[in-house]
């Protein structure tokens, strides 16, 4: 089957744009090509309608996200600024300066000694994803940046395994495709904020070889499946790797598709269903104060979203 057959359909593209303003203005930008302005319009919604403002509702005068009978500790609402940053909140509109403003002056690692929160803890996997968050919503940390660059493994990617040793589990030297996705995202919203930057360029291209030589899912050396789970697809992923995340990298990455992403490409593909909608393969554990899509094995506007967007990047120049 040729690719130029999962290119969305008007059926596809009225059903993702019956939906959220998050959904609708990446529908926008990277299905239909509309217009900058229109565009932009309707991105500015996220702040004040649907799922970016129920969220942002749910940020306390301290910071946190969540409600009184809900857990507010910082992982919820670490989540909870990710996925604003995944639903394109405007970083510029006096919702999301509000909600940032909270963040710097009240969130802080307790136990690294009350460190700010946006300037990161010590594993990698969060580190990546706070750098991003400081990036998107200008306020890059280029300490963070150089503390990521430091960490990259000889094989190219990072593992938080590697920078804690116990008695009962020594540091390793292999990098982890969960962390080093995390890591990729925040290292190119960060490049994106500043600008480009020959060393951060460098880790990144090392970091999307390490996936690219792996075919986005196999063991280096054995060619199995490392993990038969990634080729299920969730959101939020929170920190976990999946085939669709890491295509969804590359193709925000702008990397040229080659052989190597084939047969990631083939298992998005064949997640579709007949209808023409990609499901909601599973959940994961972590949480946010929201719900959005939950219905595991039904339609996902998310899903579907990402996975037309890597399916058109896919038919660019697959070769």
């Amino acid at each position: 089957m040729r690719l130029q057959d999962y290119a969305p359909r008007p059926a596809h593209l009225k059903w993702l744009l019956d939906s959220d303003p998050s959904i609708r203005w990446q529908v926008m930008r990277h299905l239909t090509d509309e217009v900058p302005d229109a565009i932009a319009a309707e991105r500015s919604r996220v702040a004040t309608e649907g799922w970016g403002a129920q969220l942002l509702a749910r940020q306390s005068s301290t910071g946190k996200f969540g409600g009184p009978k809900e857990d507010q500790g910082l992982l919820v609402t670490f989540n909870s600024i990710v996925v604003l940053k995944d639903l394109g909140l405007d970083p510029t509109s006096k919702q999301a300066r509000k909600m940032i403003d909270r963040v710097k002056k009240w969130l802080v690692f307790k136990w690294h000694g009350n460190r700010p929160f946006l300037r990161g803890e010590t594993e990698p996997c969060i580190n990546g994803r706070i750098l991003g968050i400081g990036a998107y919503f200008k306020e890059p940390n280029d300490a963070l940046a150089r503390q990521l660059l430091n960490e990259q493994l000889e094989d190219g990617g990072w593992n938080c395994e590697a920078q804690e040793e116990s008695p009962k589990r020594p540091k390793s030297t292999r990098s982890s495709f969960h962390t080093t996705i995390c890591v990729l995202e925040g290292l190119i919203d960060y490049e994106r904020a500043v600008g480009k930057s020959v060393a951060v360029t460098k880790a990144r291209r090392r970091g999307e070889k390490y996936l690219l030589d792996r075919g986005l899912f196999r063991s280096l050396s054995t060619g199995e499946v490392v993990d038969k789970r990634w080729l299920r697809f969730s959101y939020p992923p929170f920190w976990h790797y999946d085939v669709l995340r890491g295509l969804d990298y590359l193709r925000n990455a702008e990397i040229k598709p080659d052989r190597r992403v084939r047969e990631a490409v083939e298992i998005v593909i064949e997640r579709r269903h007949q209808n023409g909608r990609w499901p909601l393969n599973l959940l994961h554990r972590e949480r946010i104060p929201l719900e959005m899509e939950t219905g595991v094995g039904s339609a996902s506007r998310w899903n579907t979203l990402r996975a037309l967007r890597v399916l058109r990047w896919a038919n660019s120049s697959t070769k």
